[in-house]
């Protein structure tokens, strides 16, 4: 008969097989921990979503919830599952998910910070995480010093015969080495003044941990991109403290019972005892990231339990015990929790990037990549490690191996990844902002307007030339990367909380805001076409502002110049190409410096297609215009928006300083500006006021947007759509209906908004590549009204910069339009149709009349 191998550990007389029943009952309890977390955690993230999506403020109260919802259904009977089982192999299994959703409940109260503030949530989580290790190891470190015996082993002889006493085999000290593996490597666990040195001279097992975590953490590095530098240091503090946490929890006394067995079987010890660990895993995986940062994580931790259970099998047999053995998990975990951590913001995790390859689909494609490797490593290790007469790797063999591993690593991260840093940036506001009262009385017409755009443009960079000097010779001086803005006094710079703080208590500022950045791509996102077919005439909404009845007096736009900041506009279709004005000062790409008009994304060209293109769609065909992109793969950021407006007060060469070379005299006319910048792009409610009050003082007519965030009232909320000086402009559908999604007044300090409705269901438009899209929103809305303004002002050149007197000719010509109602409860009427319908229905017709 065959001796048992050396690292057998005897069945104490408390863990005798158990029966039927607590294995049917662990199995349910673990079955019913994945049920729940898996859906609370994926259900959350929705939650967020949707909020995100119909522009309502996070929940602070939901994901805390969620939490004690979880651990509520997970933890009562994890809690049974550890105390009633006379086994101890299953009461390790309930303290272990106890523990576990335990833990996942505090980690998720650290949600409550805002995901803009990535550096504090990261420095939170990873300071529980190793409060919670230290806790556990303390705990662990009692019991053993309290006198409970450990678990024993067995040892053979020279002979092979193991030794026996009255209680059964001869427990010998754990430092006893298997005979058969005598030699072939350094123990993995190193001695204490070894240990600190992370690993360097660690055993074969532990390298072979390292080799497999960064096995799993290489599709990161391939798809992914890092954030910011204080953030990936936070982000491999919490993946360490993560690593340690596990290896606290998952230590040698939970591994020894499942090691159990006469002969022993260390087969169990990777099928039970990593099945065991993955729901362990999964438990704390859910915890570990903001709110879209742990769903990957959900599929990749989880498998590594087997792995892990598979190398605690080997070094068992090394060392005759499971002293120590907490190292292979440290650095497995570790890792592997890096990955989603680091190379992903949470922030871009958004059904908002959710419709072509973007963040999202990578995201998705690298935690399936993640999963394949995962359960090789489980498969292949536990083939490699844990037969019954497996022998281990030797130092050598392991060393080189995990070497092999981190050269690939660094390769693919330097090769195909995306290497370099992408953190957020800061954008500092300063206190005091030009003084545009008191401008000098000029003649109407465009002269008027240009001599008013010079003057608003000098006072505009004399401010902020005088005040930001000493603040930018500091920046600068500090490596801060500063960009300066004039039409709002800013200064945009690199840094993350320290600086914000240290930039915060200097007098001259005002605020400061993060001014998101997002991470590139692993391929381009793809190009957003059309499918539908080109229009034989004039579109329905077209006909219905009766601009159709305009153009046929001879009046469609011509001489006026309309601005779109947007995804972009393919300067090349049909419908588009013939009205770009040209020359050095037309286009401005702040995202990818690109010199030409182009779009990826659709909406850009679409919504500049509903002011000025030509076979139909457009209001004003006649019209020409000019581009700026300030969304880049649909986010933006209070800079890049700051970029596109500053732009279009004064335009100016690709390349060239907008503080000395800006063309005020070549400022487009009308802007459109189909976009909002909600609180997760940086923005809070005044960043922009100066902006547009000062475009509105220069003679530029500014049309916004209302959001589509109905039916509830008061979200006209995203800047620029609230404020006093742009014209906010809400969608109907082709029954004069005020669509549900568009969002209603009244705007902060109690101001009627929407101004006006245009049509905004079902509006076709140019799209990238030639095509033409079908398209809903307020965005699809805005940009028909920035062209009645330039039917106006082509009819009337002397209302050219008249923005007052305009806005007030639209609102008295408009016609009603029908609200809509979240219910019949009055409290759901907005305070008034004013504040849902606006002054009514734009009427292209009887406002180019008025305005003659």
């Amino acid at each position: 008969m065959p001796q048992p191998p050396a690292w057998a550990v005897p069945r104490a007389s408390s863990d005798s097989p158990p029966g039927p029943w607590p294995v049917v009952g662990a199995v349910l309890v673990g079955c019913w921990a994945v049920a729940v977390t898996v859906p609370v955690q994926a259900g959350g993230w929705l939650a967020d979503q949707l909020l995100l999506g119909v522009g309502r403020d996070r929940a602070g109260w939901l994901w805390p919830a969620a939490g004690l919802l979880t651990v509520l259904l997970v933890g009562t009977p994890a809690l049974l599952l550890a105390l009633l089982p006379r086994s101890a192999a299953i009461r390790a299994t309930g303290r272990a998910w106890l523990t576990g959703v335990v833990v996942l409940g505090v980690f998720t109260l650290l949600r409550a910070v805002p995901p803009v503030h990535h550096e504090a949530y990261l420095g939170g989580l990873a300071a529980t995480a190793a409060l919670a290790a230290a806790v556990l190891g303390r705990l662990a470190r009692r019991r053993r010093t309290d006198g409970r015996p450990g678990p024993t082993v067995a040892v053979p002889d020279a002979a092979g015969a193991v030794p026996t006493g009255p209680a059964g085999p001869t427990a010998h000290p754990p430092a006893v080495e298997d005979p058969r593996t005598a030699g072939a490597g350094a123990a993995d666990d190193p001695a204490p003044g070894r240990r600190a040195l992370g690993g360097l001279r660690a055993g074969p097992v532990t390298l072979l941990a390292i080799a497999a975590g960064l096995a799993v953490l290489l599709p990161w590095a391939w798809l992914g991109a890092l954030g910011g530098p204080l953030e990936t240091v936070l982000a491999a503090l919490a993946a360490a403290a993560l690593g340690a946490l596990t290896g606290a929890l998952l230590d040698a006394g939970f591994w020894s019972r499942f090691a159990v067995g006469e002969p022993p079987r260390p087969v169990r010890l990777v099928l039970v005892g990593g099945l065991v660990a993955g729901v362990t895993l999964l438990l704390l995986a859910a915890g570990a990231g903001q709110s879209g940062a742990q769903l990957p994580a959900l599929l990749t931790l989880p498998p590594i339990g087997f792995a892990s259970a598979a190398l605690h099998a080997a070094a068992h047999r090394r060392r005759n015990s499971g002293a120590g053995s907490a190292a292979p998990t440290r650095w497995l975990v570790g890792l592997a929790a890096f990955g989603p951590l680091a190379f992903a913001d949470p922030e871009e995790i958004t059904l908002l990037l959710g419709t072509t390859r973007d963040v999202p689909f990578w995201v998705a494609v690298t935690a399936a990549v993640g999963l394949a490797v995962a359960l090789l490593l489980a498969v292949g290790y536990g083939v490699l490690l844990a037969r019954p007469a497996a022998r281990t790797p030797g130092r050598r063999t392991a060393a080189l191996t995990a070497a092999a591993l981190l050269v690939a690593l660094v390769a693919v991260y330097l090769g195909p990844g995306r290497p370099g840093l992408y953190g957020e940036r800061l954008l500092v506001v300063l206190r005091e902002q030009a003084d545009l009262t008191s401008l000098p009385t000029v003649a109407p017409g465009r002269a008027g307007r240009d001599a008013r755009a010079r003057e608003v443009y000098r006072r505009l960079v004399d401010t902020a030339d005088r005040t930001q000097a000493g603040l930018r010779r500091e920046v600068t001086r500090l490596g801060l990367r500063p960009t300066s803005y004039y039409l709002v006094n800013a200064i945009e710079v690199d840094g993350g909380p320290a600086v914000r703080a240290w930039l915060s208590g200097r007098p001259e500022v005002d605020r400061v805001l993060v001014s998101q950045r997002l991470r590139p791509l692993p391929a381009p996102a793809g190009i957003t076409r059309g499918t539908d077919p080109a229009p034989t005439g004039p579109e329905w909404n077209i006909r219905r502002l009766g601009a159709d009845r305009v153009w046929a007096e001879g009046v469609s736009g011509a001489g006026v110049v309309i601005g779109s900041s947007d995804s972009g506009v393919d300067g090349r279709h049909p419908a588009l190409a013939a009205g770009f004005r040209g020359g050095d000062d037309s286009w401005y790409d702040p995202w990818d410096g690109t010199r030409f008009p182009t779009d990826s994304g659709g909406h850009g060209t679409h919504t500049i297609g509903s002011a000025v293109g030509r076979d139909g769609i457009g209001v004003a065909p006649g019209a020409q215009w000019v581009g700026c992109v300030n969304l880049d793969r649909n986010l933006g950021s209070p800079g890049h928006y700051l970029d596109c407006l500053q732009f279009m007060l004064a335009p100016f060469p690709s390349g060239a300083d907008p503080f000395t070379a800006g063309r005020p005299e070549r400022a487009p006319d009308i802007l459109t500006n189909s976009w909002g910048c909600p609180g997760i792009e940086g923005c809070d409610a005044g960043v922009l006021r100066s902006a547009t009050a000062a475009l509105d003082a220069a003679g530029i007519f500014v049309a916004a947007a209302a959001g589509n965030t109905g039916p509830w009232c008061g979200s006209v909320d995203d800047p620029p759509a609230p404020y006093p000086d742009v014209l906010t402009v809400g969608a109907v559908d082709d029954r004069d209906r005020v669509a549900e999604f568009s969002s209603r007044g009244p705007a902060r300090g109690g101001a009627a908004k929407p101004d006006v409705v245009a049509p905004g269901v079902g509006v076709r438009s140019a799209m990238p590549g030639g095509g033409y899209a079908t398209l809903d929103g307020t965005s699809m809305a805005t940009p028909q009204v920035a062209g009645v303004v330039a039917l106006m002002w082509s009819a009337n050149p002397a209302l050219v910069g008249d923005v007052t007197r305009t806005r007030q000719l639209l609102r008295d010509t408009a016609t009603p339009a029908q609200p809509t109602y979240l219910s019949r409860d009055p409290s759901d009427t907005c305070g008034g149709d004013a504040n849902i319908t606006g002054a009514g229905l734009v009427d292209a017709y009887a406002a180019v009349r008025a305005a003659r």
